[in-house]
């Protein structure tokens, strides 16, 4: 009795691992945007290292707010620096956060949203080209400056299975 209970728990286990592995959490990290105000020469940066070039990866922008900012979007630029190279490249997006009919498209709690937005493709084909060290930097090119009622901003990195 006690292995047949035994041999179910271990089959269990396993079947819930496997059917649980949809992505491999690699890297987030969020920064805290001092005074609650993003002023755009404040850029936050990410650094980490990535080994596998096989495999695809999905990058999200994860971003902060409270209910008094003012706007449906951001417009951001992400700045990467790739292992090795002494120049950067960089990237614009208009990132929607809400809509008229919906509101804020983020998780909400209280008077504080999250947001979790994918910056590449959703169906995760982008891949890193070169191994080692990765650093990507944030800044805000809103119009409006400093940027007020944004609370944190980070990277999240997820490693396709």
């Amino acid at each position: 009795m006690k292995a047949l209970f035994r041999q179910s728990i271990i089959v269990f286990l396993i079947g819930y691992n496997l059917s649980s592995c949809t992505t491999i959490d690699l890297y987030e990290k969020t920064v805290s945007i001092p005074g609650h105000s993003w002023k755009n020469s404040y850029k936050p940066s990410f650094t980490f290292t990535i080994k596998d070039t096989a495999s695809p990866y999905q990058l999200f922008l994860i971003l902060r707010h409270n209910d008094k900012y003012s706007f449906n979007n951001i417009y951001i630029n992400l700045i990467t620096r790739q292992p090795g190279a002494d120049s950067t490249q960089t990237v614009r997006y208009d990132l929607r956060l809400a809509t008229d009919n919906e509101g804020w498209l983020g998780s909400g709690m209280d008077d504080i949203y999250e947001h979790r937005i994918p910056l590449t493709p959703v169906s995760g084909q982008f891949y890193f080209k070169k191994s080692g060290n990765y650093t990507f930097s944030i800044e805000q090119i809103m119009r409006e400056n400093p940027l007020k009622n944004v609370l944190n901003a980070g990277l999240r990195i997820e490693k396709k299975p």
